[in-house]
């Protein structure tokens, strides 16, 4: 099983020289009540060459339909299970037994997601264990399937400019435990990325521009390094956390960005078509970051539809399709 390990290790080098390896994916939720069937959905991504797809909660029906569609799924874990997985290891058993070795003959897991944004948090304590036990449990069924966490910026401390990137003093323990496990490992951190919000809380200081990913955006000099955009220096701020907490083999997914198109100031189609057709330019070219030149930033648009049963406002207004999987507007993949 180890030799299967670094041949992960080995591939995921080969993508990061080869840019085309990689696509960039989408976040599949279903908090909606109007939305199609999952064998629909399926079908759209395809039609759209959309290859990569996570799933914020294992779902049979979902799963079903992916099997045999060349899609490859970032499955989580619900943060509920947290605690059980990391007490007791035949509960993580029983999960991938019910969740993954069902379908893993006939699709691709990338990733594990074992949590969401439960960092920091009185859930936060359960992260590392839960992990182990997953990762041990995919180990005694044969499969090498890379276990992560999903982490938003809030582990991080002040971090301005992104060279200064630090996790913050409550965060940090947890979070040097998961990224020594996933050093071990050769497995990817996977971090929530929102432009969106900074530009939110303090538009003041965060250009419109430099969120959207906007080449017309008045760059900012970080000593040596120059950023064009907000989401490399997102990233690059992750980065220098993880750095300077002793470990230099972690690489980063965004397992979540995007724009919404309604619901507050710049929350617009206009602007939700901008940022991700944006994005999509800046990971296809392959320059990766200012920190990790050519080193390529894989990346999951959150989110496929519009989901009617989230909070009213911005929460509703986040797909890339309406539930009659008309475009809101189009992105080009």
């Amino acid at each position: 099983m180890e030799k299967i390990y670094a041949f992960i290790f080995v591939i995921n080098c080969f993508l990061n020289i080869y840019p085309g390896a990689r696509a960039i994916g989408i976040n599949y939720g279903l908090n909606g009540d109007d939305l199609p069937s999952p064998s629909d959905a399926i079908s759209l991504l395809k039609s759209r060459n959309i290859s990569k797809v996570r799933l914020f909660e294992p779902n049979t029906a979902v799963l079903t339909a992916l099997k045999d569609s060349g899609i490859d799924v970032i499955l989580d874990t619900e943060n509920q299970n947290l605690q059980s997985f990391a007490s007791d290891p035949s509960a993580a058993t029983s999960w991938v037994n019910t969740n993954v070795i069902p379908y893993a003959s006939s699709l691709n897991f990338e990733y594990i997601a074992v949590g969401n944004e439960v960092i920091p948090g009185d859930l936060a304590q359960y992260v590392p264990s839960a992990m182990q036990n997953i990762d041990a449990a995919l180990f005694a069924a044969g499969f090498a399937i890379p276990v992560s966490h999903a982490v938003s910026m809030s582990v991080m401390g002040p971090s301005f400019p992104p060279s200064n990137g630090v996790f913050s003093t409550e965060a940090t323990p947890i979070m040097t435990e998961i990224l020594k496990f996933l050093s071990s490992k050769n497995s990817s951190l996977l971090v929530n990325a929102y432009t969106w919000f900074p530009r939110q809380s303090d538009p003041n200081n965060v250009q419109l521009e430099y969120a959207l990913i906007d080449d017309a955006a008045k760059p900012v000099i970080d000593n040596s390094l120059t950023y064009q955009n907000l989401f490399d220096a997102m990233v690059d701020t992750v980065y220098a956390g993880i750095e300077k907490v002793g470990v230099s083999n972690v690489d980063i997914v965004v397992a979540e960005t995007g724009w919404p198109t309604a619901g507050s100031t710049d929350a617009t189609i206009e602007n939700a078509q901008k940022f991700n057709n944006n994005l999509i330019k800046l990971l296809a070219s392959g320059k990766g970051t200012p920190r990790k030149p050519g080193k390529v930033v894989e990346a999951y648009i959150f989110a496929l539809f519009n989901e009617n049963l989230k909070p009213e406002g911005v929460e509703q207004n986040w797909g890339l399709f309406y539930p009659n999987m008309t475009e809101v507007y189009h992105v080009d993949f």
